[in-house]
């Protein structure tokens, strides 16, 4: 199965457009845990088996394990949402940029070492930096578009014949890049406006949507300029929202994020229209 057809099951078995994104920061870990020898593994396997059901997604970031010296965590949490939730897609968000049999080697490395379904990439170095990934045809490549950081329009709001750079980067990918149907964008929730011009550009490619929860990115908005022809074409990510949510009484940690995920996946699909 490819990654777009496992992601398009899982809108649908799901009933969710949730990403569930693990950034394990061991600084903020329960006590209990922060002593353990594999903590980062323990936490976000807790939070996997907390929000499995209501994700569409899972979305560790590669930069929270390797400061850690935790890849050998990574290695284990991927392939335990593999064995275990083989329904959820798995994205690697890694953000790669470079070419040739660097990039090869960075693709080996998201597919082969950690199984993933799709891994984010940069396409800064043009189609040279993207070719590596879509020599694996079941798999996805997920391109920087519109950045949800403020940042981002130092370079991605810049007119190239007079229309914005990010715009150029979701036709390129689109019309050129996608042959095999395996490509998506990352687009920010905390642009809304863009967003919208994006949709329109790229039909019902996916996008990787970060930006709602501690980024601030509005839920509502996010649906209705993102939304495919069915009403789902999103994975939206969060990220600290839920993996820190405060515990209410009663509560351990797993389960105060599960609530957290469950308001969030509930959310989304109040604004979604069928």
């Amino acid at each position: 199965m490819s990654f777009t057809d496992k992601l398009s099951a899982a809108w649908q078995s799901q009933t969710s457009l949730l990403c569930v994104g693990l950034d394990p920061d061991l600084s903020r870990l329960p006590a209990e845990l922060q002593s353990q020898p594999d903590a980062i593994l323990a936490f976000c396997r807790a939070i996997v088996d907390a929000t499995a059901d209501l994700a569409c997604a899972f979305k560790p970031q590669i930069a929270y394990f390797a400061a850690l010296r935790a890849e050998d965590q990574l290695e284990e949490l991927c392939k335990y949402i593999r064995s275990r939730y083989p329904q959820v897609p798995l994205v690697l968000d890694a953000k790669r940029g470079d070419i040739g049999a660097t990039a090869e080697q960075y693709a080996r490395e998201a597919f082969e070492r950690y199984g993933a379904d799709a891994v984010t990439v940069n396409p800064y170095m043009g189609s040279d930096s993207i070719a590596p990934y879509l020599e694996w045809k079941d798999r996805g490549a997920i391109v920087l578009c519109r950045t949800s950081n403020p940042g981002g329009s130092d370079l991605q709001f810049l007119k190239v014949d007079g229309v914005p750079l990010y715009q150029h980067v979701a036709r390129l990918v689109a019309e050129k890049w996608n042959t095999n149907g395996q490509c998506g964008l990352v687009v920010g929730a905390t642009f809304p406006e863009e967003l919208a011009q994006v949709r329109a550009i790229v039909a019902d490619m996916p996008l990787l949507v970060p930006g709602i929860g501690a980024q601030g990115g509005d839920i509502a908005a996010t649906v209705a300029a993102g939304s495919d022809s069915v009403g789902a074409g999103m994975m939206i990510n969060s990220s600290r929202a839920i993996l820190y949510a405060q515990a209410q009484a009663g509560e351990d940690f797993a389960a105060a994020a599960r609530r957290v995920a469950l308001e969030t996946r509930d959310a989304i699909n109040t604004h979604r229209k069928p």
